[in-house]
């Protein structure tokens, strides 16, 4: 329970919060009624409008156009398993088309878990007294920094709770601290931050420091069910302010936002095209889409029944359909798969769903990275995850199926962020940049990190593999990346194109 001090904090922002939402700038992009028709509309869809839209969804990795509502609705209401694996195999090739066939990994850190918030589908809401939240200390993130870079990591996603202890000058001096910290030839060179949204002027702060993407999920799209699972007297509450918390971040200056829903909590298929509107408005207003999409689907957590009791629980079969309409209604956009999944479905949605972004060697407790070896702490999580993999035996597993595992920071520290990136991305060139900097991060990984079982297939399989692929497609940049190889051999670390 919320204590005085807690409370009166709430309600002086929530007040705040009403007085920004009667005078936003921008209209409510989702229309509930009209989303449910569009569903209902599209119902039995032709082979060949189906088969034209797989075609105009190849034909947008090439231009960076999204597909239109009305092709989304189409796709989600496809029953032919024949159409299925088309649309799989083309989610395959547009990801492999924009990106190469190269994963991005990172791990997320949670530093803190004390929130305000009473969300039903929550481990950490306000009134859940049989789980323990915790705010890290700095002495305790160092730590948990220490045990992160010494396993190889390079990228994280750092999570914090809605509270007055973790506000935007406590995010902006947290992530000031992770950059600070060296660990032997380990550091972490991008931060991205999952965190609640806040004024432009608190946008401001956090930039200031020099953060990647800020992650907003707006976890469901149909406002009844929102408002339903957010109770009206937390800020969470507020629909309007969350749905337009990237709007806010982009005009305060943030080059790259990402979105998400909390696929469970009302119907996947409305989800989709909430998320398909949402990334159009940002096009519209401001001309750069969502750098990634998120989709995780709703996981035990203890003392939470709706995360076992939704009626709109996820299967297996539509999970991997949902992701992969995303990376065909989105072809430029990342697409993040968590540790919340199985490890099987993981690698099968590689292939399947387009996905180009993965977390790898996982803990959410806060301090969970400190207890390493314990892979589930039910009473200091959020929810349960279902891949504990270390980070060495995930790198193994790629290796074996032929992907390319990536560290890859180069584009933020290039500048090659917001308007910038977006239109590598949106025709396809980026791929040239991500396979010669996923290679030399990868490289450093082998030389620093990684198991022998692990260097043994990523010298004489992975690397050469993808040099030829340099080789073949991008010449000049694989001589570059031949010359950076050796620095990398010779000591030097964080060479990149």
């Amino acid at each position: 329970m919320l204590t005085e001090s807690e409370l009166k904090w709430r309600e002086k922002r929530l007040a705040k919060i009403q007085k920004w939402t009667e005078n936003c700038p921008w209209e409510d992009f989702i229309d509930d009624e009209c989303i449910i028709n569009l569903i209902q509309e599209k119902q039995g869809p032709d082979k060949q409008e189906v088969l034209d839209i797989i075609a105009k969804a190849k034909e947008n990795a090439l231009t960076g156009a999204l597909l239109l509502p009305e092709d989304v609705a189409v796709l989600v209401n496809v029953q032919d398993p024949e159409l299925w694996e088309a649309i799989f195999e083309t989610a395959n090739w547009i990801k492999n088309k924009v990106y190469g066939n190269r994963i991005v990994l990172f791990s997320p850190l949670y530093i803190s878990s004390p929130c305000v918030n009473n969300c039903a589908y929550c481990g950490f809401r306000n009134t859940n007294t049989q789980v323990k939240t915790k705010t890290l200390s700095m002495n305790e993130l160092e730590e948990e920094i220490k045990v992160l870079t010494g396993m190889g990591q390079k990228r994280l996603i750092v999570v914090y709770g809605e509270h007055p202890a973790s506000d935007s000058e406590f995010m902006a001096k947290t992530i000031e601290k992770i950059y600070s910290i060296k660990n032997g030839k380990g550091e972490i060179r991008r931060v991205n931050v999952n965190a609640a949204p806040l004024f432009v002027e608190e946008y401001k702060t956090v930039q200031a420091v020099g953060i990647g993407t800020y992650q907003v999920f707006q976890e469901t799209y149909h406002h009844p069910t929102y408002h339903k699972v957010h109770p009206s007297n937390t800020l969470k509450g507020n629909y309007k302010w969350r749905q337009f918390a990237l709007h806010r971040a982009l005009e305060a200056g943030i080059d790259d936002v990402a979105i998400g829903a909390l696929f469970g909590l009302y119907d996947w298929r409305f989800e989709l095209l909430g998320l398909l509107y949402h990334a159009m408005s940002l096009e519209k207003e401001f001309g750069v889409g969502s750098h990634t999409i998120s989709y995780p689907r709703l996981e035990y957590a203890v003392n939470t029944p709706l995360t076992a009791k939704s009626p709109y629980l996820v299967s297996d079969d539509d999970f991997k359909k949902l992701v992969a309409i995303i990376r065909l209604m989105c072809p430029y956009t990342g697409s993040i798969l968590t540790a919340r999944e199985k490890p099987d479905l993981r690698m099968e949605l590689i292939r399947k769903g387009g996905v180009s972004q993965m977390d790898a060697g996982t803990r959410i407790a806060v301090g969970g990275y400190a207890e390493m070896a314990k892979e589930h702490i039910p009473d200091k999580q959020q929810f349960l995850i279902q891949d504990t993999r270390s980070l060495d035996e995930f790198i193994y597993d790629l290796c074996q199926q032929d992907y390319l595992p990536s560290f890859c920071t180069a584009c933020y520290r290039e500048g090659r962020t917001g308007d910038n990136f977006m239109p590598l991305a949106k025709h396809a060139t980026v791929k040239n940049f991500c396979i010669g900097n996923g290679v030399l991060t990868f490289k450093e990984y082998l030389l620093d990190y990684a198991s022998p079982k692990v260097k043994e297939i990523g010298e004489k399989k992975i690397i050469p593999n993808y040099l030829k692929w340099l080789d073949q497609h991008v010449p000049l940049a694989a001589n570059r990346v031949r010359e950076l190889l050796t620095k990398e051999e010779m000591g030097q670390r964080d060479q990149h194109l």
